[in-house]
């Protein structure tokens, strides 16, 4: 089935409008590269959309438009629809943490005259691409009195940054030989942090200067690292790539592209018979797990709170909410690249420019771990999309036998709710900077509304 090159509609105000859009998706993932900033940057935005705090409701009509947080990792966006809350909700469901390395709890050392901070990676990095590359520094750091200091050096022009340092070729011919998953190994991935040494100071005196430093400027001691999250990413904005200007570069499109389009859908969209929601987790690079990841009992808890302000609640109503809830699990696809084809089975493969992708099973192998959507769900969204004239492509990721991933859909799917991933295709996935085509951002924006528009039980 041939599915045309979303590009070819697009010329004029429509060309504009995709292009300005795409500028509003460049911000937010240039100045959110941590799960942290994507919930205060997304509360600033639902607020200038009329959304309040779910805390300022003591009863919830249709047509209110409210957010609530988890943590400061998770959000959610709800606009209260005419029909109760038990008939099910439209969501859309995406994850808003991304590979990166972060610093351990006991990070700062000194060797040869260097002083570097010892790291562990975090979700399915390629470690070899993170070296010789200039990273920034973002997170949050607690003083015993709970004191909040906010961290985030390597953004601005000013900034210094650090890196990861790698041998050079001339003497690593052992090294060469390894495989690429061991060629740099995960304790080998500690970043470079300052040179100078502190006068005055006979043992480990640029360890000392880099902690005065820190002193100075965020009045931190060496042990309030225990009590910090800090992560690593690449430093600098997203990127126009190509000399058309027609894709993103950037970092952290998986899955923050489907996060930004997702919420967006929900605050752009008109008002809906059903409630609608957009739902961004944490955690879904290692598992969905714990109290920020989708296998925790938050989503529940917000919509027994829904049902509890909106009529008399029982169990029984939660659980019809849950099983009659319509989802799209918001998530990246693998993107055929032209330098790697044999990976991919061509007939079901996600083409950048073809605009949103649908998978009907993740998971690897034999379909292991994935949610596998009910056939009549799908033709309700086919008709959804082709009613309101948005190009969509199903896809697989990759040849059965080479892989394989998981998103967060089989987590919802354990309530009996269907759901179906539903996202952009992403070339160089989990790498330092990936890709997307600017045409599948806006036509997964399109896509969301018009799902969370009219999707209904079936």
């Amino acid at each position: 089935m041939y599915q045309k090159n979303a590009w070819s509609k697009y010329e004029g105000d429509s060309l504009n409008e995709l292009m300005k859009f795409n500028e509003e998706y460049k911000e937010f993932i240039s100045l959110c590269k941590t799960e942290r900033e994507c919930v205060s940057y997304a509360i600033k935005l639902c607020e200038k959309y009329g959304f309040k705090s779910l805390k300022e409701f003591k009863k919830l009509n249709s047509g209110d438009k409210v957010y609530v947080t988890n943590m400061n990792r998770n959000i959610c966006a709800f606009v209260i629809g005419d029909k109760p809350i038990e008939d099910g909700i439209n969501v859309l469901g995406a994850h808003i943490d991304s590979p990166r390395i972060d610093l351990k709890q006991n990070p700062i050392y000194e060797a040869s005259n260097f002083a570097l901070a010892d790291t562990h990676y975090y979700g399915g990095i390629v470690k070899y691409q993170w070296v010789s590359h200039p990273l920034a520094l973002h997170g949050v750091i607690y003083k015993k009195d709970l004191t909040e200091i906010n961290i985030n050096i390597g953004e601005d022009e000013n900034d210094p940054v650090v890196c990861i340092t790698d041998l050079l070729p001339h003497l690593a011919q052992q090294k060469n030989t390894k495989p690429a998953n061991t060629v740099i190994e995960g304790e080998d991935l500690d970043i470079t942090i300052g040179h100078m040494p502190l006068n005055g100071e006979e043992k480990d005196a640029v360890k000392a200067n880099v902690l005065k430093l820190l002193k100075e400027k965020y009045d931190i001691e060496e042990e309030d690292f225990i009590s910090a999250e800090i992560e690593i990413v690449p430093a600098g904005k997203a990127r126009d790539l190509g000399l058309d200007r027609s894709m993103v570069l950037g970092y952290g499109h998986d899955d923050r592209v489907c996060a930004y389009t997702s919420l967006r859908a929900v605050l752009d969209a008109p008002k809906c018979e059903s409630t609608i929601c957009a739902f961004l987790v944490d955690k879904e690079e290692i598992g969905s797990v714990g109290a920020t990841g989708a296998h925790s009992k938050w989503f529940e808890n917000i919509i027994a709170e829904l049902i509890s302000l909106t009529t008399d609640y029982s169990d029984l109503k939660l659980r019809h909410a849950l099983t009659n809830t319509r989802m799209l699990s918001s998530d990246v696809s693998a993107g055929v690249d032209p330098l790697y084809t044999s990976v991919f089975e061509t007939k079901n493969a996600a083409y950048l420019g073809k605009g949103i992708c649908y998978n009907k099973y993740t998971g690897s192998r034999g379909k292991s771990g994935c949610n596998d959507a009910d056939p009549k769900y799908i033709a309700q969204i086919r008709e959804i999309m082709d009613s309101n004239n948005i190009n969509y492509q199903t896809a697989e990721l990759g040849k059965v036998d080479m892989g394989g991933g998981g998103t967060i859909a089989y987590i919802l799917g354990n309530y009996g709710m269907n759901v179906i991933d539903a996202g952009i295709a992403v070339l160089s996935m989990h790498a330092p900077n990936e890709v997307v085509s600017k045409v599948d951002v806006f036509e997964a924006y399109k896509a969301y509304i018009a799902f969370v528009v009219n999707a209904k039980n079936i």
